[in-house]
Parts: C-alpha cells; structure tokens; sequence
C-alpha cells in the first residue's frame, strides 16, 4: 500500500509506487509532513517557504507538470519476482506478520505509519468495522445463516445509557439475545459430554409438553450478560427466550406446531430466595423466587391471548391485537370504513390461554412469634394451571407485578396499588421428598438397611432420639408414620389405611415434643393445637370474596393434611362441637361441605395423632381412660392406639433420665464435649438411624411398599377379639368394637412396611396383637391391670426382649423390698437384698427359665444390681 504525494498537498504529483514492503528515505519524517521537500527542498517547490502552500490559483497546473527526479524508482527497492497465489488463511497470516512488524518498527522510532491505527490483535472478535455492519445487517433482518450467533460484546453489554428492559426491547440486542441463547440450548454439554438442553427437548416433545425448564446457574456460568439482563427485565426476555426454543424445538422436531403452538422457558434454581414479608417496591417488575403455602385457588378460566373484532356496518374484521395481561387493547376505528365502534369481538377467530389465581401465604415456621402471615396472589397461565392444590407447600419462580384494583383505590385512596406475582415456574417440597427425587444410592441405602433382621427396633429406637424411654409411644408413632393399605374395591366401600394415635397423659411426659417430632420427620403434616383450632379451622369453611362477592371454599388443617398427617395438640380443650366435626375425617376421611349453596365433599386422607391431658391435670389409675380423659366413646373408638404416658417414681429410672437429659445439653455445646463422652453417646445408642436416611425409608415405603394379607392366621385374631370383647363388657371400659379388628390388620400391614415385605408375615401380626392388647390393658384400673397381664401374657411377650422382661420383675421385687423396709424401720435402706430363688420363680411364671445371660447384661449391671452366686442373692445399692 504504497503512499502517494496527493495533488492537494503541493507542487507534483508523483507516480504510484510498488515498494509496499519497504520505507523510503523520507519516511524518517515526521508524519503527515509533505515529501516533496524531502527531494526537491524548498527550491524546487517554486514556492517560497514564507509564502506557503498556493492549493488553488493561475498556476495550479504546475501541480502536474513533469519532475524526472520523482518519476524515477531505486532498483534496490523493487522486487520482480513472480510470486504464486497464497491461500486465504495464508494471506491472513502473512497481514497480521506484516502489521505486527510495523507496529514494532512504529514503537522503535516514535512514529505510526499512517493508515496502521487498528491491530487484530487488540480485540479477538475481529475488526469494529466488521462487526458494526454484521451488527446492522442483524437489524435490518438481514440474516443470513442462522446457524452463526452474533457474538457481539458490544451489542450486549455497551447499552450506551439506556436501561436493561429499553436496551432488550430494541431490534438488534434482540436478535443477538435471541441467538446466543439458542447457540446455549444447542451446544451446552454437561461433564460427561451430554447434550443436556437437547436431551430435554426430546423429553419434553416425547411427554406433549410445552414447558422447558432452564437451571438459571448453568445459564449464568455459561452466558453471563443473558442471565445478568433476566432479573432485570424478565418479561422481555421470557418471551425473547420462548421465541427462541421454539424455533430450536421446531428445527428438531418441525411438526410439533401441531401439538401445541407456544414453548414456554422456565427458570428454575434462582439464586436469591425471598421470603413473602420482604418483597418491596424495589422488586416491581423484578424475577423473583419465594416460597409458601397455597391456600385456596380459582377455578380455570380463559384469559385473552389474541383478540379480533367485527366491524358491525362494514363486517371487516379488525385485528389481531395482543392483549397484555394489565390492559385491554381495543382500535380506535375500522380502517375499511372509519367508523369508531362500538365493535362486536370475533369469538371464533378470537385465542384464549388458560388462566387461574392462587393464593400463597407464608409457611408457618417461617413466621415470626407473634405476627400473622402474609399471603400473596399468584397468576398461573397456560400449563402452570392446576399444577398445585391449596395445602401444597410450593417454590415458586415469577414476576413481581403492581394489579390495578379498583376496591384498594376506593379504600386507600387512588395511587395505591395491589401486587401479585405471574408465576414462571413452580416446584412443591412434596415433589422434591418424593420417591422420584430418591437417587440410586438412596434406594441401595434403603434396600440394605431393610436386610437388618433388628430393623424394627431400630426405626422405634431411631423415632425421638432425643426423647429418653416411651417404648411404646415411639412403636405407635412409628407405626402411624408408616400407615397400613387403604382399600377401596370397586369403588363401593372404602376402608382407610391411616393409622390413628391419641396419647393422653401426665404433663411432663413429652407428648408435644412427639408431636413436634413428627411434624419433621412426616413428608407432610399439619400441627393445631385444640384451643386454636375450631370446627371449620379443622375441616372447612365457606367465605364471601371480597372483590367478586361469590361464596368460595377454603380448606382446614385436615385437608390441607390430605395424604399426610395432621397433628392436634391439646386435644381436651377443644370444644364438645368442634370435636365431633372430625368425626367423619377420622373414619371415612372425606368431610362434606353443604352450606351456602355449596354442595361438596373433600378428601382427608391423613392419620390423625392427638395429645391430650387427663380431667385435674393428672392421671388417676384407680379409674378407666374413659373417667380420666373427658372424651366421648364415638370418638375414642376411632383411635388405633391409645398411648397412656404416666410419670412413674423410679430412683434408678430417674437418674438415667437426668443424665440423658444432661447429656443431650452437653452435645449442643461441641467445644465442652469430650472424647470419653463422645464414645460413651456412641455406646448408648449404636443402633440409632441417621435422619434423613429415616425420613427416605419412610418415604420409600409408603409409596412402594404395599403388603397383601397372604394366609394370615384368621383364629388366632377371632379369638383373640372375642375374649378382648369379653373382657371389655367385663370391666366397663373402652368398648372393643370391630373398628379393633380393622386396626390390628393396619398395624399388621405397617409392621409389614417397616421390613419392606411384600407378605404380612405372622410375626407381624403378633406385633399387632400385642400393641393392641398394651393399648387396651394400659387403659384398665390398676386393680384389673394386673389380671389382663396375666390373662393375656403369652400375646404380651411376644418380641419383647427376655432382659426387659426380668428387669421389670427384679424391679417389682425391689420395691417390695423397699416397701417392706420403710413399714418395718421407717428408714430408707442403703442396700437392698433379693433372694435368688423368689426371682427365680418370678422368671418361671413368664416362661424364662435361663437367668444365666440376664447377670451378664449391661441392662443388669446399668441399674445397680449385683449377682452373688455363694449366698443366692442379688443386691442392689441405692
């Protein structure tokens, strides 16, 4: 590119040059300096230097006029080789060599060669002139090959001053969002070379989907400026990104129009979580994730897409305008014969999209002591309707919106505004604790975990680890959080398969942390408390919408419950009417709603477990339960289990349980733990199950396991009624109705769950008789307790540990001894001596006759006995 002397510049014009590669001698001139009088000086200029430069004038022609001293060349300088014709890529590489060379040559003399003012190698993008006319091509539609992104830095991320949601709505950042986000869906590979997006799509075509979910991290790691414009304006760029995956699900699939007409992005993972109570102005028109309850929800009803009107005096069909979800759009006038309306909508060419409002409201342990939950509604359109149902405890993805509403105004005054959020995306907790959610190793985990031949023991000892003693509370409640089989044959009688517990007595005995316990551990429960709750709070009540003014229904505690558990603390204290209200939940778990016009029946499917207090605060054991607690027969009959927790007196008991308690302080303060007290903790409880192993079992076998009542001992479970009901008349108890039978079969059925058995085994429904007959016998005066145990004591010691079992009689002699002192020498000993043989034939009326094992257990030495062979005693030391 040789320079030339321009015509402008002086006195000659000199021929072109062919020495590209080369400088001359004038080039060691300052640039820009004219080179004529580099060779002819000021002399041959004809001009002198005072006078300056003449550019126009009589003698302009001597511009042109011959000079032989320029018109010839230096032959060192040429080069008349021929040379063969370089490759494309060849001849780029031999431009940048040759500008990297002047550059260099540039920064040894201080002096830039004109025409070198851009280096390749500033900016890897290529040239700005390059990517300015891709960039205008881009905005005038000329695009040429799809398949080539725009990548364009400055298009994106130099808004030159406008804001985020102005920048995205213009032609050609659009474009350019448009198609680098289809350039991400078509080559973004997971760690193991996976197609991911592709691999969705196919999914998503193969189940007639329309949704296509986005984890918003991957989209940031991968394009940083799309996932920074998303938050800020997510209206713009949902529907940019719709566009998009529609037009990469068409390439792969082109007739899938056919099965729906719309792709819908959703944006799942959003980094920030935000709670209900903190949404503010700053979140308006914002992409936001929060989460919370649904409480109630409308029907699904049309919502304009694309509206066309009929003209009524030229029939010309106006239209199609888009409606926007805050206003209406209408024309003014009808461009065939200007008439101004009022115009009739065309309903046949006329398109809706589905559309439903729920209610959210805040999760009740995420609600500040003393405050009341706020709520929040929520717009769901197309396939996002009737994706949860109130009780649903749901993640939710969407854009925080200002509603005009025209009662707020009227109230409030006119610039106030309701808000709500249009959801993109939505996930319940449910879902994420469900059997799909459980990974490979979970399943495995589980599997082996079931091999255990004492997995029984370690479920009910891994149940309120931090809950020292109550064998028989844990056993119930681990029943009831397995459940036995509902059945429902042809649809014509319906037994449920929730197993219901009350526990009732003594305060101080932990039957609210129980409670509290189950609330965790449970995939889905529901915790009121008696005095809180009324009758409608429980099943159902009907209220008057404040805007429509239409009756509509909102769900209780029990259906909100529904296929999990619900949870009522303080069960005396509700009122006699609000009582009986759950009645019909407990047995045929569905509550009937007929008020208001409203005629319907809603499903309760939970297990219901209560606590309650005895009449006076504590428990009397010189009556029945039926005197002691101030709860009618219909309704104790519909427990399962009743659990009676009396606070007992025991010196050795009581001490082991203040040092439990002591214990379980110690391990919430990690530095003050020691190693002797970390092993003794691990020694205590070697069987324990971790908690969220526990929680995936539970799940597992809920949804997966379902035993079948194959060759079940049927006259060993007859008789068995038959002299429980015997009994019951006999004693003027609770009575023993055939709602027993159907419980045993329950808890037959749980058992069977626990060891993930296809079959009810006859083990488990011997486990089933015996909680039973416990919960039965547990509930008689102390004066008929003791004969029960002995009537019934080959059903009560099966599966019961021999240890346990001696234990409890060496500990009835005990305290005959202690009796026997305190009336003899109203003292209290220091030792107490037992004689051999009377325990002996204790252990031989319960059918124990090996007592050898029993002085060696840990259980034996625990509680401060001692065995001493040559004079056939055993002494305890208080």
């Amino acid at each position: 590119m040789a320079d030339q002397s321009s015509s402008s510049i002086g006195i000659a014009s000199s021929p072109p040059r062919t020495d590209g590669l080369t400088s001359s001698p004038a080039r060691d001139l300052p640039p820009f300096e004219d080179e004529t009088d580099a060779v002819l000086g000021n002399e041959g200029s004809g001009i002198e230097e005072e006078d300056g430069e003449e550019l126009f004038g009589d003698r302009m022609e001597d511009d042109y006029r011959v000079i032989p001293a320029l018109d010839t060349y230096d032959p060192a300088a040429l080069d008349d080789e021929d040379y063969d014709e370089l490759a494309p890529d060849q001849r780029a590489a031999a431009e940048r060599a040759m500008r990297k060379r002047d550059r260099d040559e540039a920064a040894a003399t201080g002096r830039l060669r004109r025409g070198i003012l851009y280096d390749e190698e500033d900016d890897d993008e290529g040239r700005p002139s390059r990517r300015r006319r891709i960039a205008e091509r881009a905005a005038e539609g000329d695009f040429q090959d799809e398949d080539e992104a725009i990548e364009s830095i400055e298009n994106l991320e130099d808004m030159k001053g406008h804001s985020v949601r102005e920048w995205v709505s213009m032609a050609a950042p659009r474009l350019e969002i448009k198609n680098r986000f289809k350039q991400f869906l078509r080559t973004f590979v997971d760690d193991q070379g996976h197609s991911v997006y592709r691999e969705k799509i196919k999914q998503m075509c193969e189940a007639n989907k329309q949704s296509l979910v986005i984890n918003y991290n991957i989209l940031a790691n991968e394009q940083q400026v799309l996932a920074y414009f998303l938050p800020e304006a997510p209206s713009e760029m949902l529907q940019i990104f719709d566009e998009a995956a529609k037009e990469v699900v068409l390439a792969m699939f082109p007739n899938y129009d056919r099965i729906t007409s719309d792709i819908y992005v959703r944006i799942e993972d959003l980094p920030l979580m935000e709670e209900l109570r903190s949404l503010r102005q700053l979140h308006v028109n914002q992409l936001i994730r929060t989460c919370g309850v649904v409480t109630s929800s409308t029907g699904i009803m049309p919502q304009l897409s694309v509206i066309k009107y009929d003209c009524p005096k030229c029939s010309y069909i106006i239209g199609p305008f888009f409606q926007s979800s805050d206003q209406e759009v209408k024309p003014g006038s009808c461009p065939e014969c200007q008439s101004r309306g009022p115009f009739d909508i065309n309903m046949e060419q006329t398109l809706y999209k589905n559309y439903q409002k729920i209610k959210i409201q805040e999760s009740p342990s995420k609600v500040a002591a003393g405050r009341l939950p706020r709520y929040k509604d929520v717009v769901l359109t197309a396939d996002l309707v009737d994706s949860c149902k109130p009780g649903d405890e749901i993640e939710l993805t969407g854009i925080y919106k200002i509603n005009y509403d025209t009662s707020l105004n009227r109230s409030n005054g006119f610039p106030v505004f309701a808000t709500l959020i249009e959801a993109n995306y939505i996930t319940k907790q449910d879902d994420k604790m469900a059997v799909t959610s459980l990974t490979d190793e979970d399943v495995k985990a589980i599997i082996d975990l079931s091999k255990d031949e004492r997995i029984g023991e370690r479920i009910i000892a891994s149940i309120g680890p931090s809950i020292y003693g109550h064998q028989d509370m844990k056993r119930a409640l681990a029943l009831a959080l397995f459940g036995g089989v509902p059945k429902d044959p042809g649809g014509k009688h319906k037994i449920r398969g929730d197993i219901n517990v009350l526990m009732c007595g003594d305060p101080g005995t932990a039957k609210s942390q129980f409670l509290k316990y189950v609330e965790k551990a449970a995939q889905r429960a529901v915790f009121t408390t008696g005095q809180g709750a009324s009758a409608v709070g429980l099943t159902a009540y009907v209220q008057r919408h404040p805007v429509t003014k239409e009756w509509t229904l909102e769900a209780g505690a029990l259906v909100l419950a529904d296929k999990g558990t619900c949870l009522i603390d303080e069960f005396d204290k509700m009122n006699d009417a609000d009582r009986t209200s759950i009645h019909e939940a407990m047995e045929q778990q569905s509550i009937s709603i007929s008020k208001a016009g409203i005629v319907t029946s809603l499903q309760a499917r939970c297990s219901i477990i209560a606590a309650a207090n005895p009449i006076g605060g504590r428990y009397d054991p010189s009556l029945t339960f039926a005197e002691n607690v101030d709860l009618t027969e219909p309704i104790l009959s519909r427990f399962d289990i009743l659990c009676v927790v009396r606070d007992m007196v025991d010196s050795v008991q009581d001490e082991l349980l203040a040092r439990f308690v002591v214990n379980s302080h110690v391990k919430h303060h990690p530095n003050k733990v020691t190693d002797e007290d970390e092993e003794m903790q691990d020694e205590e409880n070697p069987d324990l199950i971790p908690q969220d192993l526990l929680k995936k079992y539970i799940i597992y076998a809920k949804e997966r396991v379902q035993p079948k009542l194959h060759n079940m001992d049927q006259d060993k479970v007859s008789k068995m009624f038959a002299d429980l009901r015997k009994e019951s008349m006999a004693t003027g108890s609770i009575p023993i109705t055939v709602r027993h039978i159907e419980s045993m079969i329950r808890m037959a059925e749980s058992h069977a769950k626990m060891h993930l058995r296809e079959y009810v085994m006859e083990d488990d429904v011997n486990m089933a008789i015996r909680v039973m007959l416990e919960s039965f016998i547990d509930t008689q005066k102390f004066s008929v307790m003791r004969g029960m145990k002995k009537a019934f004591s080959h059903y009560l010691a099966f599966r019961r540990d021999n240890n346990e079992l001696l234990l409890f009689v060496l500990k009835q002699l005990a305290k005959e001894q202690i009796s026997f002192y305190r009336c003899r020498y109203r003292t209290e000993p220091d030792i107490i001596d037992i004689q051999e043989e009377e325990f002996v034939d204790r252990a031989r009326q319960i059918n124990i006759i090996n007592l050898a094992s029993f002085y060696e257990s840990p259980m034996f030495t625990s509680n401060r006995f001692m065995h001493d062979r040559k004079r056939k005693l055993i002494i305890q030391t208080l």
